[in-house]
């Protein structure tokens, strides 16, 4: 039996719980071994082979080498451990971050500047079908 919680059907949310912390954790502790820079200069050296002294899933390995921050997600990585690698490549959290939403850099900042996005339309699919009945009464 597979246990599915009510926030896994929040449209463009990945939430970060027990599976994802699993499934990601070789990812995240490769993010971490950047901390050192004898690592970071190997990382930068051969991406690939550095890549490959880790287990981690060929989905992971290749969401890595593209920068692909959502597909990092999507396999069990943290943010705050994925900023690592945008470190590495001398980004600011603000930049990864603006990569995830195809925002340019100033219209991200405008936006959280603005107070973020609206949460409208950004409940559960469950929630959603809650409201709109409620909505009807």
């Amino acid at each position: 039996m597979t246990f599915a919680p009510e926030y896994h059907d929040i449209p463009g949310t990945t939430v970060f719980d027990g599976v994802q912390c699993r499934r990601g954790y070789h990812l995240n502790q490769f993010c971490m071994s950047l901390m050192d820079p004898a690592n970071r200069d190997r990382f930068k050296a051969n991406e690939p082979a550095y890549l490959d002294e880790w287990p981690l899933t060929e989905a992971q390995k290749a969401a890595v080498l593209r920068r692909d921050y959502n597909g990092m997600i999507a396999e069990g990585g943290n943010i705050y451990f994925l900023a690592k690698i945008g470190a590495t490549d001398s980004k600011s959290f603000v930049q990864i971050v603006s990569t995830m939403t195809g925002m340019t850099v100033p219209a991200y900042t405008a936006m959280m500047v603005g107070g973020g996005r609206s949460t409208q339309g950004q409940l559960s699919k469950r929630q959603n079908a809650l409201a709109a009945d409620e909505s009807e009464q």
